[in-house]
């Protein structure tokens, strides 16, 4: 039996609020395992924070930091719980858990549901890991649709896929239009994860997948201009990255940016007008936004 895991969980925030607690879990102590920030109540925009701790102790010291910093807010009450998690086998759990998914022409799987695979349209395998994405997130899902509709357009002669996670994007794009892309992430350990998924969908012919920051890596610079440029990470970073990504996207290029809650819209929108970009298009999915800017 494994150590006992304890769960710290705060619901019914506004997005502000449960943003900044999770940063400051994710940042507060050593024993802090993991951090998870989801929508519970769509209609009323209030997010939940869930922390998981090695101990329990560590989860009610988490708690009495947290609940000082919702009081800056003017927050009095979090009404938090705090549970000691079933041992489970959780890689088995979550896998058996993620249903296939089906956004545009694409369907998205684990490797136990490969007898589920539709005869028509591009199958991705991708089983619950380490890295960001099992397709389920509504980013990745919003991303996909965008990708699908642009795809009946026409063919991009190269892709990037900035912070690409576990790879779904750029398996994706190099999958259903047979060009070179280029798939990147600040993280050695999602890098390694897509990698695998790469070579699992038979996609390493078109891609190369790096570690990077931004654009400056030489395989990005060198592959630069590109007809489609996803960056699906967080409002912050996309806003920061707004320049970057308008200096390695073609003239006529479309970038698809995803990651953000749709109060954030207006900041990062903003952001790609200032340099010149025009937003083409926007949805919502399970809470969250994804665009499309073109150059």
């Amino acid at each position: 039996m494994s150590d006992p895991i304890w769960k710290l969980s705060l619901p019914g925030l506004p997005f502000p609020l449960a943003d900044a607690l999770s940063d400051l879990a994710g940042d507060g102590m050593a024993d802090v395992l993991a951090t998870a920030l989801d929508i519970n109540d769509e209609a009323n925009a209030l997010w939940r924070v869930e922390v998981y701790c090695g101990n329990e102790a560590a989860a009610q010291a988490l708690l009495d930091i947290l609940a000082a910093e919702a009081a800056s807010h003017g927050i009095g009450s979090l009404n938090p719980t705090i549970n000691q998690v079933e041992d489970l086998d959780w890689v088995s759990k979550s896998q058996a858990d993620l249903t296939p998914i089906l956004a545009g022409r694409f369907f998205v799987h684990g490797s136990h549901d490969r007898h589920r695979r539709p005869p028509n349209g591009v199958a991705i395998e991708v089983d619950a890991g380490q890295a960001f994405g099992s397709g389920h997130h509504g980013t990745t899902q919003g991303c996909l649709i965008a990708l699908d509709r642009l795809l009946k357009r026409g063919r991009p002669r190269n892709v990037l896929d900035m912070g690409c996670g576990s790879g779904i994007l750029a398996i994706a794009a190099a999958r259903a239009a047979r060009c070179p892309v280029v798939a990147s992430d600040i993280d050695p350990v999602a890098i390694r994860v897509a990698r695998h998924n790469i070579k699992l969908n038979a996609a390493g012919a078109f891609v190369r997948a790096v570690t990077a920051a931004g654009t400056q890596h030489r395989t990005i610079r060198e592959t630069a201009p590109y007809d489609v440029v996803f960056a699906n990470i967080l409002a912050r970073p996309l806003v920061m990255l707004a320049p970057r990504i308008r200096e390695v996207l073609a003239s006529g290029g479309r970038a698809i940016v995803s990651g953000l809650t749709p109060n954030q819209e207006p900041r990062v929108i903003g952001a790609y007008r200032l340099q010149g970009m025009v937003l083409e298009r926007r949805s919502r999915h399970m809470g969250w936004s994804t665009l499309v800017l073109s150059r």
